[in-house]
This record gives C-alpha cells, sequence and structure tokens, in this order.
C-alpha cells in the first residue's frame, strides 16, 4: 500500500508540475465558490493534535500568503483529514438529517477505531496543496467495508454524487492545506511545493468520527 500510493502521489506530482510548466501563468480567476462554505456536510475522518513538523509547514504556508486574497489557508486549529465523505455541502446548519439511522449502524460497525496516517507529504493539484500519506492497515480495510456497507444503503446516491468521477474507495488520503482561487497557483507558491515536495512530515493519528462540518473542518460537530 505505502509504495503504490507514492507512486499515485508521484505521478499526481508530476502531472501537476508538468501542467505548470506548459501554463507559467496563474489562468483564470475562480468565478464561482468552490463549495458552499456556509453550509455543511456529512464526513467521517479525524482531527489530529498538530505536530511540530506539520505547524512548522502552515506556519512557513501562512508566511508566503500573508494577506493574499486568493490564497485559502487551512487555519492550523482545523488539521483535519477525511476518511470518507458522505455527502457534499448540502445542509443548513449543523444538525443532521433525521433518516441518519443507515449510515449511524455502518459507523458503529467499523468504530471504535484509531486513524493512523503515515509518510505524511506533499502533493500539488494545480491550483490546491495536499498533505497526503498511507494509512495503517485496519484502517484501509474499515474504510472498505464502510464503503462496502453504504453502497448496499440508502447513501449510496449521496456518495455517488459526493465522489462523482472518482474511484470508490477515493484513493487519497489527505488534508487540504492550501486551495487557491486561479487555475494554477502563482510561481511562490511552486517554488514552495518544489523546495518541500521530497520532505516527509511524519504521522498523525485520532479516532475515527462522524460529524456535520463545514469545508475546511473549522466548525465540526459530531455526530457519532
Amino acid at each position: 500500500m505505502t509504495d503504490s500510493l507514492n507512486r499515485l502521489y508521484d505521478d499526481t506530482n508530476l502531472r501537476t508540475r508538468s501542467a505548470w510548466a506548459a501554463h507559467p501563468d496563474t489562468g483564470a480567476r475562480r468565478t464561482t465558490e468552490r463549495y458552499a462554505k456556509d453550509k455543511f456536510a456529512l464526513a467521517t475522518g479525524i482531527t489530529p493534535t498538530v505536530t511540530p513538523a506539520i505547524a512548522a509547514l502552515l506556519q512557513d504556508l501562512y508566511a508566503l500568503t500573508g494577506d493574499d486574497p486568493l490564497a485559502d489557508v487551512m487555519p492550523l486549529t482545523s488539521l483535519h483529514f477525511t476518511f470518507l465523505a458522505i455527502s457534499g455541502p448540502i445542509y443548513p446548519d449543523r444538525v443532521p438529517p433525521v433518516d441518519i439511522a443507515s449510515l449511524t449502524d455502518a459507523f458503529a460497525a467499523i468504530t471504535p477505531l484509531e486513524v493512523t496516517i503515515g509518510d505524511l507529504r506533499l502533493v500539488a493539484l494545480p491550483d490546491q496543496l495536499l498533505l497526503a500519506g498511507t494509512p495503517d492497515a485496519a484502517s484501509l480495510a474499515s474504510r472498505e467495508a464502510f464503503v462496502t456497507a453504504l453502497l448496499a444503503s440508502p447513501w449510496a446516491d449521496a456518495l455517488a454524487k459526493r465522489y462523482a468521477g472518482t474511484p470508490l474507495p477515493p484513493p487519497f488520503w489527505h488534508s487540504t492545506l492550501l486551495r487557491y482561487d486561479t487555475e494554477r497557483m502563482p510561481p511562490s507558491l511552486r517554488e514552495f511545493f518544489a523546495s518541500r515536495e521530497h520532505a516527509r512530515f511524519g504521522e498523525v493519528n485520532a479516532p475515527l468520527k462522524l460529524a456535520m462540518v463545514n469545508y475546511n473542518w473549522s466548525d465540526a460537530t459530531a455526530v457519532a
């Protein structure tokens, strides 16, 4: 798993570097919100303690982006790694839907679960910067079982909409550190990535939770 995920992350970085090389400019500014920031989604994930290595990485990112209105950097207090998102941001508040029993039953079947994600590294998309890693065997198996259960439940349609065009289970195990509101990052952020592409940032672990969350988990209310 470590080898196959690292190949996937390497291939993703290679495609992004190629896209940047072909387009030195940042491209068009985003005209619509990437996510509905005033709404909530159902999601599972972990909110681990911020390690010194990750804190230093984020502090460097804050210092670089400063007051850039196009840079949306994860708050230090909102570090999270998504295990599986159940829905998109479609709920107007933190109150979970009433018809949630099949979801909570599927979640109960795989918990309690302490999720560990190690070998953390930077992965770049043209307009985003991710911190991605490799899960432990129990977390990998539990996510596969969770997806299988949900696809056989009334939540199958929600998953299909949330992950349209992406295999299930989703291949990445990651947290989004930065979203940039143009098609491609500016040179300063490309250089930030290039200088740290081969660095490793340790591991994180925390209990798995099911929650109503906003787009960056700065507002997260546990459901189970």
